[in-house]
């Protein structure tokens, strides 16, 4: 394959996923030089409470405010599956699009929700978050996992870590005062899910302020993050 290797990969379950979970880190990362693509699971067409809006025209709405997001960031690529909202199944077809995508821009970095998040959460992020790392380990750094991606070019690759959102236990925390105007300015062009952007800036800030206590940061994001190896 031809298509110029990231060194992160964020592999999201609906457009404006990563923003909340992760867009300052992103951001700062970004910042630094890092090359980053996302990889959006599903089309986000069942997120609305509008009468009039249609599953078709809300996932053409999404996809654009998800480009515009990442542009803000500084993501260079965004990948789509297509996938219906809250029709993710942990099928080997799934399994097998994420392998694809991490055997064609060969990470080191993966960045996903934790699908062990405790009670509570969205089915798609279970879903997504557990396939996630089921291809990372160990179908993307087998050859004879889905053997026919090898034909194609899809030749295996190890990825080096992996940084979870959402975690109940996270282990690791990134400093996001510089970079929290940029994540509101990612949140803000998903305006199909946005109602009130001030009450949502004030929702993140002390959300972000909270997840900051105990280290030395203002704001934080957090993960579980660990490392891979082979």
């Amino acid at each position: 394959m031809t298509t110029k290797p990231a060194q992160i990969l964020v592999v999201a379950p609906h457009p404006d996923d990563a923003e909340f979970g992760a867009a300052d880190t992103i951001a700062r990362w970004a910042r630094g030089g890092a090359d980053i693509v996302y990889l959006i699971c599903t089309n986000g067409d069942k997120g609305t409470s509008d009468p009039a809006m249609t599953s078709l025209k809300l996932a053409k709405f999404r996809e654009k405010e998800q480009r515009a997001a990442a542009r803000i960031l500084g993501v260079r690529e965004v990948v789509f599956l297509n996938y219906p909202d809250q029709g993710l199944e942990d099928t080997p077809g799934f399994r097998k699009d994420i392998v694809r995508v991490i055997r064609q821009f060969k990470p080191n970095t993966v960045v996903t929700c934790d699908p062990y998040r405790r009670y509570i959460s969205h089915r798609d992020h279970r879903v997504a978050g557990q396939a996630t790392l089921d291809a990372v380990y160990p179908t993307a750094r087998d050859l004879l996992a889905f053997p026919d991606l090898a034909e194609q070019g899809f030749l295996p690759h190890k990825v080096k870590e992996v940084y979870l959102w959402g975690s109940d236990e996270p282990n690791y925390f990134s400093d996001i005062a510089q970079t929290f105007e940029l994540k509101m300015a990612a949140l803000c062009c998903h305006k199909s899910q946005i109602w009130d952007s001030a009450e949502l800036e004030e929702r993140m800030m002390q959300r972000c302020k909270t997840t900051a206590e105990g280290t030395s940061y203002e704001m934080a994001e957090a993960f579980y993050h660990f490392e891979l190896t082979y």
